[in-house]
């Protein structure tokens, strides 16, 4: 979802029509620059990868009125990163199967995420398919860095301001990097590094233009890249929470919406979603 400054190619830019709950589409056009490092462009090494493995969770959560009305609705599953070299291109493909669950049951899912890198380092979206924001690929870190700029990820001291356009209705969102931890993602060692960033939220409400909403907007996350091999994205953890006033048809209420995502590497197989699994 974003960028503008010395760690550009961490954060990937949003795309305007990018919202929590769209509708499923196919991108032909959008591009996204995974951008330069602190000198360099970034760059994929050039043997291909095996597929990587990550489990998956989420939760939308929405609190509506003064009666504290509250909706919530949860995600579970599994998915596989392909990254394959497709002549001078890289082409990376993420495939997740998971269960939606709400007020009315559950029900499987599945999504499907494809980008596909050139020689310059730019990454276009050639296939959206994953309305609920659960693969690695639609998510708002790179799914890998080159080794220089994990290097100065490793030396970094201190926060790195940056600002950038909000993922959903435009305006800028404010925030800052940091180094975080080393720690280990499935046995393997990596270094985690935070986000945090804050801005004005102002127009419809994502899936329901009928409604508006003006106040604020949160989203903090911390990525977790991997220090064995190639820098890949093994784990990721990120909330946005939006607070304001809902307005419906000369009505208006307070709100606060929630979503949740968490990745994570691992290195068994996928289990079955437990509505797939009947």
């Amino acid at each position: 979802m974003f960028r503008k400054h010395n760690f550009s190619g961490i954060i990937l830019t949003p795309r305007p029509e990018i919202r929590p709950r769209k509708r499923a589409n196919t991108i032909s056009t959008s591009v996204k620059f995974v951008g330069l490092g602190l000198a360099t462009a970034l760059a994929l090494a050039a043997p291909a990868h095996a597929d990587q493995r990550y489990v998956v969770s989420g939760n939308d959560r929405y609190r509506i009125g003064q009666a504290d009305l509250q909706t919530s609705i949860s995600y579970s599953g599994a998915q596989t990163l392909q990254v394959r070299k497709d002549g001078p291109q890289t082409r990376f493909t993420a495939q997740a199967h998971y269960t939606r669950s709400d007020g009315a049951g559950k029900v499987p899912a599945q999504a499907t995420f494809v980008q596909v890198m050139t020689p310059a380092g730019e990454l276009h979206d050639s296939a959206d398919l994953d309305p609920d924001y659960l693969t690695v690929l639609n998510q708002p870190f790179a799914i890998e860095l080159d080794k220089p700029t994990l290097n100065d990820l490793l030396h970094l001291r201190g926060q790195v301001p940056f600002a950038f356009p909000a993922p959903m209705t435009g305006g800028m969102l404010k925030g800052f990097l940091e180094r975080g931890q080393i720690g280990r993602v499935s046995s393997r060692p990596v270094l985690a590094v935070d986000f945090d960033a804050s801005g004005p939220m102002r127009g419809p409400l994502p899936d329901h233009n009928d409604m508006t909403i003006s106040g604020s907007m949160r989203m903090r996350g911390t990525a977790y890249y991997s220090l064995r091999g190639e820098p890949l994205l093994l784990a990721l953890n990120e909330t946005l929470t939006i607070a304001g006033t809902l307005r419906n048809r000369g009505q208006s209420s307070p709100v606060t919406i929630t979503y949740s995502r968490t990745i994570k590497a691992d290195q068994a197989q996928p289990p079955q979603t437990e509505a797939s699994s009947h």
